[in-house]
C-alpha cells in the first residue's frame, strides 16, 4: 500500500543529534561482476538487521541504485552509528573485513560514506505533496508554518511566506 499523500506543507522535525548517513558503493569496472557483487549485496543482511533490532540507533533508511548505489540512513545519534559499526556480533564488521580482505585495492567497486549531526536550529526542509519522506520520515515531522511577508510597495494585499 502506498503512503498517503500530505497535502499540508510539512516540515522534518527531528530530535538534535540525529545523525544523517550516507553510505554507498560505485561500481567501476561492470565487467567485473565477482568484484563488485558481493559488496552491493553485503548491505542487505545489515539492512535487515538494523530494521530488526532496533536497538541500534538505526531510525530509518532509502536506498537508490545505479552506478553508483546510495542507501541514505537515519540514526538517532554518532556514538550508536559508530557502536554498530565497530560491534563484532554485528553484521557490518565481518562484511567490512571480507570487503578489505577481497576487493579494497583492486578498483572494481568504490565505497564511501559520510555521516553529518542534524542540528535542527541550522537545518531547512520542505515537504509539499509527498508522503512522509526522507529525515522527517524516519524521524518526525509538524506542518509548516505561514508567516505574513511585507506588502510590496503599490500591492494592496498582503501575503503569506512559508518558512519552517
Amino acid at each position: 500500500m502506498a503512503a498517503k499523500v500530505e497535502l499540508v506543507p510539512q516540515v522534518a522535525d527531528p530530535p538534535e543529534g540525529t545523525v544523517v548517513f550516507l553510505i554507498g558503493m560505485r561500481i567501476n569496472s561492470f565487467w567485473k561482476v565477482h568484484r563488485w557483487l558481493p559488496s552491493f549485496t553485503a548491505m542487505v543482511p545489515m539492512l535487515v538487521e538494523l530494521h530488526k533490532q532496533k536497538e541500534y540507533g538505526f531510525l530509518g533508511a532509502r536506498t537508490w541504485i545505479g552506478r553508483t548505489v546510495v542507501v541514505i540512513q537515519y540514526w538517532r545519534s554518532m556514538d550508536e552509528l559508530m557502536a554498530y559499526a565497530h560491534d563484532t556480533d554485528a553484521a557490518h564488521r565481518p562484511a567490512w573485513g571480507r570487503f578489505n580482505r577481497t576487493v579494497a585495492d583492486n578498483g572494481a567497486v568504490g565505497i564511501y560514506h559520510e555521516a553529518y549531526v542534524v542540528d535542527p536550529a541550522r537545518m531547512h526542509t520542505v515537504y509539499r505533496n509527498m508522503p512522509p519522506f526522507g529525515i522527517a520520515a524516519a524521524t518526525d515531522s509538524r506542518p509548516q508554518r505561514a508567516v505574513p511577508v511585507p506588502r510590496e510597495r503599490g500591492s494592496g494585499s498582503r501575503q503569506e511566506r512559508s518558512t519552517t
